[in-house]
């Protein structure tokens, strides 16, 4: 029997640079081996700011993918620096529930899938799987890779409103919830105690082995003997991984001669917010050590991770129910981690469960100064935290693949004998 999802998802190949993409690229990898056959729908590449033909290739030939109309409202409906804030409600991108509906609706007809699934981020994608399941009666997953609404998010009122009305939909509307961490499943079944709990459901993100086994680790080539070289991959939210801290207790050390660039260098690699960490690195003196570095493909990223000699993890406090879905792939690549974050969040207790250690709250310089000390020396030393393979093989994106297929299985009525 031929079991079908519908999976709407904006990010998504050809997209650039976006880490939340490979969550639904590999489950349409894996989903086949475990007999149901997933049916993509996702935005025209004409949405995304910067696209990338890299990982294409990682699309399996088998699944099918449909791109329907979609603008971006900042760039294309602009006139003279000015767009309409509807056009922009729940988010910039809600041209493309005018396109995926009727493209939706198409697919239904021609191949009748069992589920819908819809993941956010982006707010347009789980309103039109609203718009599928009411018009059709089928069976709809909401994926949750981060929470919607927050007390402090999204800050602009009207846009607030605009998450909550959807938010407040999806779960009343949809037969299971997805979320990513412990915390942020626990702050919707608190928020929303009138929905049945076994409506919220756990699947964690991870890494992808198929990736990690096609890179040959190579030879750091931005290291000196005797030097340390940490890399943070991705991007650093001015608010959610503010890095003022850090770089003032790299100042404080520099200037202590206790780190100099002959032994400390440190790669921010894509971080997206350039300017913004040059302004800092230039307030702070600290060029010398911190360098800025452009973005690459998907498979150099991982390659550079599995080449450095520690890797960084910035995460605020504000962010205590998230887990950065880099961790998985810091995790994989078998790299010590120096992770900056909330002791009590929920990217600590992950550390903490690998293992793992070397934490330090991101909003003290002090504690910075002390954990970052440690780090280097365990570095020095050989002996710093690296989780076990038995214990990362867990979270690799196959096995939340299965989990997922169960889910499936369970709103689809199928049994599993």
């Amino acid at each position: 029997m031929v079991k079908r999802v519908l999976m709407i998802a904006y990010h998504f190949p050809p997209m650039h640079g976006s880490s939340g993409m490979q969550r639904t690229l590999r489950f349409a990898r894996y989903l086949p081996d475990h007999g149901w056959e997933p049916i993509v729908l996702a935005p025209s590449p004409r949405a995304y700011q910067q696209t990338d033909s890299g990982q294409l290739a990682d699309i399996p030939q088998q699944v099918r993918v449909h791109r329907a109309f979609a603008l971006d409202t900042a760039r294309h409906l602009t006139v003279m620096g000015r767009y309409p804030r509807v056009l922009a409600l729940p988010d910039r991108w809600v041209s493309w529930w005018l396109g995926a509906v009727p493209a939706g609706w198409a697919l239904i007809k021609k191949y009748k899938p069992d589920v819908i699934w819809s993941t956010y981020p982006i707010a347009t994608a789980h309103l039109i799987g609203l718009s599928l399941h009411r018009l059709t009666g089928i069976p709809w997953v909401a994926d949750f890779r981060d929470p919607m609404v927050q007390p402090d998010y999204p800050a602009d009122p009207l846009t607030y409103r605009a998450f909550e009305r959807v938010e407040n939909k999806t779960v009343e509307h949809c037969s299971r919830a997805v979320f990513t961490t412990p915390g942020t499943l626990k702050d919707y079944q608190a928020r929303f105690s009138h929905i049945p709990s076994s409506r919220f459901h756990l699947i964690e993100n991870g890494y992808d082995e198929f990736s990690f086994a096609s890179i040959i680790p190579s030879v750091n080539q931005t290291s000196k003997p005797g030097r340390i070289t940490l890399l943070h991959s991705g991007i650093i939210y001015p608010s959610e991984r503010d890095p003022t801290c850090l770089f003032d207790a790299l100042s404080a050390l520099l200037k202590r001669n206790v780190i100099n660039a002959d032994s400390l260098h440190i790669i921010l690699r894509a971080s997206h917010h350039e300017n913004y960490l040059q302004s800092l690195i230039n307030r702070f003196e600290i060029g010398s050590i911190v360098s800025l570095a452009p973005p690459v493909s998907y498979n150099e990223a991982l390659a550079e991770m599995l080449a450095v000699d520690g890797l960084l993890l910035l995460q605020a406090a504000n962010c205590n129910n998230q887990i950065p879905a880099k961790l998985y792939e810091y995790l994989r690549a078998q790299r010590p981690i120096l992770a900056l974050t909330d002791p009590a969040g929920d990217t600590a207790e992950k550390l903490k469960n690998m293992g793992i250690d070397t934490i330090a709250p991101l909003d003290s310089k002090e504690a910075i100064v002390e954990g970052l000390n440690r780090f280097l020396s365990l570095l020095r030393e050989n002996k710093a935290p690296v989780a076990p393979m038995d214990k990362i093989q867990s979270n690799s994106r196959e096995a939340g693949a299965v989990e997922l297929v169960h889910l499936l299985n369970k709103v689809a009525k199928i049994d599993e004998k």
